[in-house]
């Protein structure tokens, strides 16, 4: 294996087309569901030890205190053997204008040097925010290719979009 998708993804209350609405599957994993499908690659989920809050805005109040304080979130520990990958499919929400602070932890605790990653993400307007420059600088070594940002009300649409962004990783595996 020398491809794999790793996102996180909160389900719960979310904003959908401006109202608030309980969603059992996260909006970035319904991305991931579909590169998978696409793909044919294996998804791992990074899932926090304590899971987010289910209420929206409590999940965002905890979100911009993680954020503000430059907090660590811990993980549970997938047996994903990184050194054996060469090539990343990263997904996350947009949260206050970048990654989680749980992709941040993530990202720390592994070696990104000669990787390449095709960073994907959900959100309500902000698209990758300063997301892909801070990967940029946490991954150092690794090549960031041009990412993939879908309004997460608009996840479950998202097969053509994704096909279509999919044709640079094809073409790197011809």
């Amino acid at each position: 294996m020398t491809s794999i998708i790793i996102f996180f993804s909160r389900a719960g209350e979310n904003y959908i087309d401006g109202k608030k609405k309980m969603i059992s599957v996260g909006n970035t994993e319904r991305l991931a569901r579909i590169i998978s499908e696409q793909t044919q690659l294996a998804a791992y989920s990074i899932r926090p030890i304590v899971p987010y809050p289910v209420n929206y805005e409590e999940a965002v109040e905890q979100a911009r205190l993680e954020k503000l304080q430059a907090q660590r979130v811990d993980y549970q520990k997938d047996p994903i053997d990184l050194e054996k990958i060469k090539t990343v499919f990263l997904g996350f929400p947009n949260w206050w204008g970048t990654y989680p602070r749980i992709i941040q932890t993530f990202l720390a605790d592994h070696e990104w040097k000669d990787k390449v990653i095709y960073p994907f993400c959900t959100h309500e307007g902000s698209a990758f925010g300063s997301s892909l420059e801070e990967l940029s600088l946490v991954c150092s070594g690794a090549e960031i290719k041009t990412g993939l940002a879908i309004r997460g009300s608009k996840s479950e649409r998202a097969d053509t979009a994704i096909k279509n962004w999919l044709l640079s990783y094809s073409k790197q595996q011809s």
